[in-house]
């Protein structure tokens, strides 16, 4: 397991080093590692996430698709056009006159199946590559600094808790 403080002497050892720099060089050698594989399929790994995401909270509102994906609206935008041209997904009328709801068509679903089979071959390579430990710490340590952060991050200006 990893230890979380290290003792030199009997002082607390500080990091080294930008965390920033090592967590984005750690997020792209992962994201290449998946990329390499969900390629296969014909999709990039943002198209098998945004097929994923309509599959299980379809239909739904490209605003709350965005928020739930943790994107901004015009970068949902840019990424949906060429999945509705390919027939992946469909953006429809709304309940009312002014929203659309996007779903995921028969051919989507075939090929998120698809790219799945291979974004399983991706985790299944990363985890024979970094041991099932290490990569079960890595998701704690994860889950708990997104938490950390979350809890930290004060309200953007003009946003109140109700």
């Amino acid at each position: 397991m990893i230890v979380a403080t290290i003792f030199r002497m009997n002082t607390v050892a500080k990091p080294q080093g930008c965390t920033n720099f090592r967590l984005r060089s750690l997020a792209r050698q992962v994201s290449r590692h998946y990329d390499a594989e969900v390629v296969k399929s014909g999709l990039k790994t943002t198209q098998y996430s945004l097929l994923s995401h309509v599959l299980h909270l379809g239909p739904i509102r490209p605003v709350d698709l965005a928020k739930e994906m943790g994107v901004e609206a015009s970068t949902l935008t840019r990424n949906l056009k060429p999945m509705v041209a390919a027939g992946w997904l469909t953006q429809g009328d709304g309940p009312d006159a002014r929203s659309r709801l996007v779903a995921i068509t028969d051919d989507g679903r075939k090929k998120r199946s698809e790219a799945q089979r291979h974004w399983r071959a991706a985790q299944e390579k990363l985890n024979d590559l970094l041991g099932i430990e290490r990569v079960l710490a890595l998701h704690q340590m994860v889950d708990e600094s997104i938490a950390l952060l979350q809890d930290s991050e004060e309200p953007a200006e003009g946003e109140f808790d109700e």
